[in-house]
């Protein structure tokens, strides 16, 4: 059975990883230029928002148990997948640094499912409400992939 500053210690470092996924999913969404890069650009800016309420949500979980959340001074950036290209029409990386993004949330909250099973319920809850969250974005950004990459 996982110890409470287990779970806040996982809770914060999701928090870091949605934190770091918006800035990314912001300056891809405004770096990427081209006719092709209108759709992702859409879908990026529309995900900001759940990103956003992802980390509200696991913020207070956080206060909830009586951790404290991150000021930006103690975030850890880590994303080097997810860097707006060099070349801004290069869509196809841009996408492909979003599924990388989604497999690493989904893998964050299923370790946070096991950790509470048994014995942290609602932080369980709502790491499993996220986790579908993150499942529809891998699959939004799946058939984008497929549709940019088809030759």
């Amino acid at each position: 059975m996982a110890a409470k500053q287990q779970i806040i210690d996982a809770l914060i470092e999701a928090y870091n990883k949605e934190l770091e996924t918006i800035l990314n999913y912001l300056s891809c969404s405004i770096d990427i230029d081209g006719v092709r890069a209108e759709a992702i650009k859409n879908a990026l800016a529309g995900d900001i928002q759940g990103e956003i309420e992802h980390a509200r949500q696991i913020g207070a979980r956080v206060r909830q148990l009586g951790g404290t959340v991150l000021g930006s001074m103690a975030l850890e950036m880590e994303q080097s997948y997810l860097q707006p290209p060099a070349d801004t029409t290069d869509v196809v990386t841009v996408i492909r640094g979003v599924l990388a993004a989604e497999e690493e949330a989904i893998r964050t909250y299923n370790e946070i499912i096991k950790l509470c099973e048994g014995n942290d319920y609602v932080t369980q809850d709502l790491a499993i409400r996220i986790l579908g969250d993150e499942e529809g974005h891998r699959q939004q950004f799946d058939g984008y992939l497929k549709e940019y990459t088809k030759k």
